[in-house]
């Protein structure tokens, strides 16, 4: 039984439903022109339409929820989130980055069109992301679609998944420690779980101050899951991962295993889950979702 199959009802159920509501979404937004851009457009589609589990927009939606926000918002809203976590895949998947040739069980963009198409695809979809933030669907408030901007572009930027990406590719000539590897991973993958969650509470207009809590469940959750992604690569199917494993330690990167080892890292990735779900406290049952989909990160098998 796989970590899919294994997962407590509630989890199941709103996986399956955020992955029909993003499919759906991205299929409104991303019509098929009669002209020449249509592989452009078939190119962006083949990336965003389903594939991947959603994890990103279904932690937005659940906070949202936790706030009584509007569905179809936090579904726009998600959609932007998964528009930005796709065009990474498709640039990560290059020849000049990973060179990677399978991706969520299919041929990689670049492989299934051609490298100039994958990175204007990628190009797209980041674009795409900020569009739809800024329509009035996704919030009426001018304000709350600022900070959504703003909030969603700093976790992509410099200052947070692209800025990990380049710490990432610099650690093939140089040994970080745990400190580097916490902060490399903090911003390449930890940034845009956080924003999910941030964004969420934006929806819901919680007051920066009364999201101390959130942070710190989303803090702790982007270490679990990357602590599970070292896992994986180590000792995943690559047939259920549907994409190369074992690249981490063909390239002699330093990662959460090679430095904690097996056994120490999954203690620290289900230390890190237990102490999320005690942040979430003050919402009680109402969190059951958010805290299962913190217990998920970890006993995923792909």
């Amino acid at each position: 039984m796989n970590a899919m199959t294994a997962m407590p009802d509630i989890l199941a159920t709103a996986f399956e439903r955020i992955q029909g509501e993003i499919d759906s979404a991205f299929d409104a937004f991303l019509p098929v022109p009669d002209d020449s851009r249509a592989p452009l457009i078939e190119a962006m589609r083949y990336a965003a339409i389903g594939g991947g589990k959603r994890v990103r927009p279904l932690l937005l939606a659940a906070t949202a929820d936790l706030y009584g926000v509007n569905r179809s918002a936090a579904v726009n809203a998600g959609c932007a989130v998964e528009a930005i976590h796709a065009y990474s895949l498709i640039h990560d998947d290059l020849p000049c980055m990973d060179d990677d040739d399978l991706r969520h069980g299919k041929p990689t963009l670049h492989k299934a069109f051609d490298e100039a198409t994958a990175v204007l695809a990628g190009d797209c979809l980041h674009a795409l992301a900020f569009d739809i933030l800024t329509q009035p669907d996704t919030s009426t408030d001018p304000f709350v679609r600022a900070e959504l901007v703003a909030t969603l572009s700093r976790a992509s930027g410099h200052d947070g998944m692209a800025g990990g990406q380049m710490m990432d590719i610099a650690s093939e000539q140089q040994q970080y420690d745990l400190r580097q590897i916490t902060r490399l991973q903090q911003l390449k993958t930890g940034a845009l779980l956080a924003a999910s969650v941030e964004m969420g509470a934006v929806l819901g207009r919680v007051p920066p101050e009364g999201r101390t809590h959130l942070r710190a469940y989303a803090r702790d959750i982007g270490l679990a899951f990357q602590i599970a992604d070292d896992l994986l690569d180590v000792e995943g199917d690559e047939d259920k991962a549907g994409k190369a494993l074992r690249k981490d330690e063909g390239q002699g990167k330093q990662t959460f295993v090679t430095l904690m080892g097996v056994d120490q890292a999954r203690a620290q990735a289900e230390m890190l889950v237990e102490q999320a779900g005690k942040h979430l406290s003050s919402h009680g049952e109402d969190a059951r979702l958010l805290v299962e989909l913190a217990r998920f990160i970890v006993k995923r098998d792909h």
